[in-house]
């Protein structure tokens, strides 16, 4: 039998609250693989009650706004800025320029990237999270649970595992046992390989199943889904066909119950789209595609450019009459 998927079409004055946030809505795109999207005010309770449950918190901050998450690379080898600042600094001015968490990275995953040993990446973000443990919620970004420990005893509250799971068998546990949050996000391969050839049935829907299968396996190992947030892996895997179809549709991804964070800081689509060859002129077209999953609902944007996302979004809640 084909699956029915129902995605919330953001409304200015829709009937429901979409996931205890800021937009509405009233209508649903039915969606079915291999069959035209039509429109429906009708969906089953499980679905509502999915779409409508305020998220939980997440590092301490309620889910009823747009929160934004600054990139510390702690990283030679970033696509964007890697050895560029010292990571602790860094952490400081995002926290001044507004971010809310700060996600500490010690492996690189742009496309191509090769593993780092699992003591070299502690080594580099362990220090980084002592010192910035008290400007803000801590997330890691990390593959591997011994990571994932160090991590935690140092002070995160995260983990962003942009594997969903898949890179370590033992991270589900790992996470599970310290009782942090995680960031399950799609990937479909590898970093070093994973844009040869990135190919999909449907890339919404399969990246859909793919991170509720993530979800699962995650509340399997004793993870609750207050403490899962998702990320669909804009770029990972995926050609900027597919990204863009992703964006479009985004908040489909609230029918899984969980808040949703978005990671699309200067990738090489805005640069194709935007005729921005070097990534750090890209911050433009990056705050115009979080713009645009804010108009989706979407709770959590991981960034570089801090200060551009605080000052659009401050702009975007005063044009749209929401609140400070």
């Amino acid at each position: 039998m084909t699956r029915t998927y129902f995605r919330p079409i953001p409304a200015e004055h829709g009937r429901w609250q979409l996931a205890g946030g800021w937009i509405r809505f009233s209508q649903f795109e039915i969606l079915r693989r291999g069959e035209p999207p039509r429109l429906s005010e009708l969906a089953p309770d499980e679905v509502m009650a999915a779409l409508t449950a305020p998220r939980a918190d997440v590092l301490g901050l309620p889910m009823d706004r747009p929160r934004i998450m600054g990139i510390v690379n702690a990283t030679p080898d970033s696509f964007s800025d890697g050895g560029r600042y010292d990571p602790v600094a860094h952490a400081r001015t995002l926290k001044v320029q507004g971010a809310e968490i700060l996600d500490i990275g010690g492996e690189s995953t742009r496309p191509g990237a090769l593993e780092v040993p699992e003591r070299d990446e502690i080594a580099r973000i362990v220090p980084v999270i002592g010192a910035a443990r008290e400007l803000a919620g801590i997330s890691v970004d990390t593959r591997k649970a011994g990571v994932a420990h160090a991590a935690v005893a140092a002070g995160a509250g995260l983990i962003n595992d942009v594997s969903g799971f898949d890179f370590d068998p033992g991270m589900a546990a790992a996470v599970a046992g310290t009782g942090a949050a995680v960031c399950l996000m799609h990937a479909q391969g590898i970093p070093l390989t994973m844009q040869d050839n990135p190919i999909y049935d449907d890339v919404l829907l399969d990246v859909y199943d793919a991170i509720e299968a993530r979800i699962d396996r995650a509340r399997s190992a004793g993870i609750p889904l207050g403490r899962i947030v998702i990320d669909p892996g804009i770029g990972f895997g995926k050609t900027q066909a597919h990204n863009l179809a992703i964006l479009r549709r985004i908040s489909l991804f609230h029918g899984l119950g969980c808040a949703i964070l978005l990671g699309v800081s200067r990738k090489r689509f805005i640069g194709a789209i935007g005729g921005a060859d070097e990534p750090a002129n890209r911050a433009a077209g990056t705050l115009a595609v979080t713009l645009a999953g804010v108009a989706q609902g979407v709770q959590i944007h991981r960034v570089h450019d801090v200060e551009d996302t605080r000052q659009g979004l401050a702009l975007w809640r005063a044009v749209t009459g929401g609140s400070e």
